[in-house]
């Protein structure tokens, strides 16, 4: 099943949905003894990042420098979609929220400030009501 690529289609159906749990960003070294189920990995050369939510992070004794917010667009956009990134970015930016996004093979996921929350999905509900 192929995602959606017609950016319009992305925009007006992207349906933002704000995850009830604070998420963190950590960096680990040994991944083997972590008793965490992390949302995503991303391995680079400095080290390899961690998402997770802030409560299992705590549980397993890691401490997260700041807590996110994840929201995440049910449409089922494609991994060559053009624009989708750039315009909920723009939207974001243009109310004052730093977006992290992760791309899933179905999903894409925005991590944004905890606090900035409730103003990021006004934001995003707002770019797809203009989009209609």
């Amino acid at each position: 099943m192929s995602g959606e690529t017609n950016l319009q289609i992305l925009l007006r159906n992207m349906e933002p949905v704000l995850h009830a749990e604070p998420y963190g960003f950590v960096v680990v070294e040994n991944l083997s003894t972590l008793a965490v189920m992390p949302f995503a990995l991303i391995h680079e050369e400095q080290g390899t990042t961690l998402i997770a939510p802030l409560d299992q992070l705590s549980k397993a004794g890691i401490a997260a420098s700041e807590s996110w917010a994840r929201i995440s667009l049910k449409i089922h956009s494609s991994l060559s979609a053009v624009g989708l990134t750039a315009a909920f970015a723009t939207a974001l930016a243009k109310a004052g929220i730093s977006a992290n996004v992760v791309a899933g093979f179905y999903h894409d996921h925005i991590f944004v400030s905890w606090d900035r929350r409730t103003d990021a999905m006004v934001a995003l509900k707002g770019l797809s009501q203009e989009s209609r």
